[in-house]
């Protein structure tokens, strides 16, 4: 994957049909999402359960675009080769997931995947101040992790803010997680992101018999992006 930072939508399969998988991700990638967002969380880091390295593989086949894996799980590290091997394109990791970041993301990198470092909300942004150079990616969280449907946190518009400075020229993409609507995309483009993660804003209304709302869906989160892009240009 080259890169550039054009606004890619990445609709998080968490909102998806559970028992259709493989059609929702073919629908989202026809109507024009640029990744697949895999939020995989493990009951004791956040307060949910999702997809283990077996599902991961089970989506692999059915993603033609690019499969980002956000693991929300402690500990991280003994897991990281188990979900380079399921297919992950690229892996992100939580620094509040353990006690050496650096290492994993080391171990990430390690695996031939690209690697992205995470934010919650209450973590500020100089925590990843030393690790820049080892990221393919900053998350930052705008919402706190483990459940969909939240209400956006105002406070990450500025830590990306603070965020982009800190990456200068680097090719590091700044990915918004929490939130994103038409409402909400322009705030954090405007500030410097370029991925984002939208879960229900994408799936809702929709599905694999009206895949067309989720189209709809996604052209609404991109044009006000690139409207506010251009507005700041």
């Amino acid at each position: 994957m080259s890169f550039d930072r054009s606004i890619k939508i990445a609709p998080s399969i968490l909102s998806a049909d559970f028992a259709n998988f493989g059609a929702e991700i073919r629908a989202i990638e026809a109507q024009g999402a640029d990744w697949v967002h895999v939020d995989v969380m493990d009951g004791h880091f956040v307060p949910n359960l999702t997809f283990g390295p077996p599902a991961v593989k089970a989506f692999r086949p059915h993603v033609k675009t690019f499969m980002d894996v956000h693991l929300m799980i402690a500990p991280v590290d003994l897991y990281i080769e188990a979900y380079a091997e399921a297919g992950a394109d690229m892996i992100t990791a939580h620094v509040e997931a353990g006690p050496h970041i650096h290492r994993t993301l080391q171990a990430i990198r390690a695996q031939g995947v690209k690697s992205g470092v995470v934010l919650n909300p209450g973590t500020p942004a100089e925590a990843v101040a030393d690790v820049l150079d080892l990221c393919d990616m900053v998350l930052i969280m705008t919402v706190n992790p483990g459940f969909g449907g939240q209400k956006f946190i105002h406070s990450g518009i500025e830590k990306t803010r603070k965020i982009r400075q800190m990456i200068g020229d680097r090719e590091i993409h700044i990915q918004i997680d929490g939130g994103i609507t038409p409402e909400t995309a322009p705030l954090v483009v405007e500030a410097g992101a370029d991925v984002l993660v939208a879960g229900s804003a994408v799936f809702k209304g929709g599905s694999v018999d009206a895949p067309e709302v989720y189209g709809q869906n996604i052209r609404a989160i991109r044009e006000a992006a690139e409207g506010a892009r251009a507005k700041a240009a």
